[in-house]
């Protein structure tokens, strides 16, 4: 399936009305099944499928490695994709008894979350070693993340995701009209590209939400970084788990809500 397309419009600028014409992203229903059964159905750009798979599964816990999925296999199904995988054995009986005992279809509205309890589940402690940036790599980190959103240039119309390296810029970039699926295809890359996530900062063009913090952190990710602001669960979340959080990151100006540490200081720092 194709990731855009160009509509016909009506352009009123300036007190003129005119037809021209406009790039838009796709957006078609991506369905999630493993073992033959869906698990989860996401609005979602049909591209990256086999990151978003791996990706998703990885930050909803239903495999601990790559090495947990056997196969996956992307079918067009009328209006939709179905994206197919297969687990290894003892991966797929424990999602089968973790379905068993799910209170029921009462989902609360996250992906592939079923219960209260699920939305609001405890996050890993990310274990970072001495990882940090200054302030000029993270406003480098998010400039290169704008830079290279090819999809974004052409619609205005999709969120970004990127994995940015000390030494080696964004190794890898993600975009999805869902800021929560560009995060998980972006975490599928990752991994498949051989990179650890404690090598690096995740940078996002979103607001901060609890969830983006859960995904960073199944990622094992020390630090992420947004260009708009987080929410206060969020930044509870970040503390728990460890991760430095950077919200409205533009420019050369940011702000740290956890774990400053990390990032160093510069000479005319000044704490109120």
């Amino acid at each position: 399936m194709k990731t855009s397309i160009s509509i016909p419009e009506l352009q009123y600028r300036h007190g003129i009305l005119a037809t021209g014409s406009r790039i838009v992203p796709e957006e078609v229903p991506i369905a999630f099944s493993y073992g033959g059964s869906t698990h989860a159905v996401m609005m979602a750009t049909p591209a990256d499928l086999e990151d978003f798979a791996l990706g998703f599964s990885l930050s909803e816990g239903i495999v601990s490695e790559p090495a947990d999925i056997v196969s996956i296999e992307t079918v067009e199904a009328g209006d939709g994709i179905d994206v197919q995988i297969i687990l290894a054995d003892a991966t797929a009986e424990a999602l089968t008894s973790r379905r068993r005992h799910m209170a029921g279809p009462v989902g609360c509205g996250l992906c592939g979350i079923e219960s209260i309890e699920q939305a609001m589940r405890h996050v890993p402690s990310v274990e970072a070693g001495d990882f940090c940036l200054a302030p000029a790599q993270i406003a480098e980190a998010v400039k290169l993340l704008g830079d290279g959103q090819s999809l974004n240039r052409e619609t205005r119309a999709v969120h970004g995701a990127g994995f940015f390296v000390p030494g080696q810029g964004i190794v890898a970039l993600r975009e999805d009209v869902g800021r929560h699926n560009a995060l998980d295809k972006l975490s599928g890359a990752v991994v498949r590209a051989g990179y650890s996530g404690r090598q690096g900062a995740v940078v996002v063009t979103s607001r901060l939400s609890v969830e983006m913090v859960q995904k960073t952190a199944a990622l094992k990710c020390p630090m992420l970084i947004a260009v708009s602001a987080p929410t206060a669960l969020a930044i509870r979340t970040a503390e728990e788990a460890g991760i430095t959080l950077v919200g409205i990151a533009r420019g050369d100006e940011f702000e740290i809500f956890t774990r400053s540490e990390r990032i160093l200081a510069g000479v005319n720092a000044h704490v109120a």
